[in-house]
């Protein structure tokens, strides 16, 4: 079986470390992912993922990562279940992250948490803030100096095609 995931996005706010019984440090995070389409306004939502993280690692990106960093995780998801004071049973699906890698520098995410304000924190409102949609024009970088994350279906060769002698493959 296969169960794995790869995520790529930008923290909600601050990682919530905590410490286990037996000293096990563990983290809590929330990923905002943008999604790849628009919805029926012409504008991008984002899925809010909560993704747990354990060990050394967990202690790592509480030191490092702030609320906006640009993050990518890769876990597993996993569910569970428990039952809470009210006597309700309470299902939880969650990422489990095995590893994770800041995707910005730190002077990146301080200098754009400045300039910006963005608050990742809340679900985005049906606003064309360009802080939190890099994907409003097709160049590789956006007015703003952003980089530009959106699929480009353009052939890359043009409509001509590609003449490449067997000599020159490798193999």
């Amino acid at each position: 079986m296969i169960n794995n995931v790869v995520l790529v996005g930008r923290l909600t706010k601050d990682p919530d470390l905590r410490y286990t019984s037996n000293g096990t440090a563990v983290a809590t995070f929330t990923l905002a992912i943008n999604r790849n389409f628009t919805n029926q306004s012409g504008e991008r939502d984002a899925d809010f993922i909560n993704c747990v993280l354990w060990r050394k690692a967990a202690e790592n990106m509480a030191n490092m990562a702030r609320k906006g960093t640009l993050l990518g995780v890769t876990g597993r998801i996993q569910t569970r279940n428990y039952e809470n004071q009210q006597g309700q049973r309470v299902y939880v699906t969650e990422v489990v992250a095995e590893n994770f890698q800041l995707l910005e520098s730190r002077a990146a995410s301080e200098q754009r948490r400045s300039s910006d304000g963005n608050d990742y924190g809340s679900r985005p409102s049906n606003t064309n803030n360009q802080g939190n949609n890099y994907n409003q024009n097709r160049s590789s970088q956006s007015s703003n100096g952003k980089p530009n994350f959106d699929r480009d279906d353009s052939d890359p060769f043009g409509s001509s095609s590609i003449d490449i002698s067997d000599d020159d493959l490798p193999f």
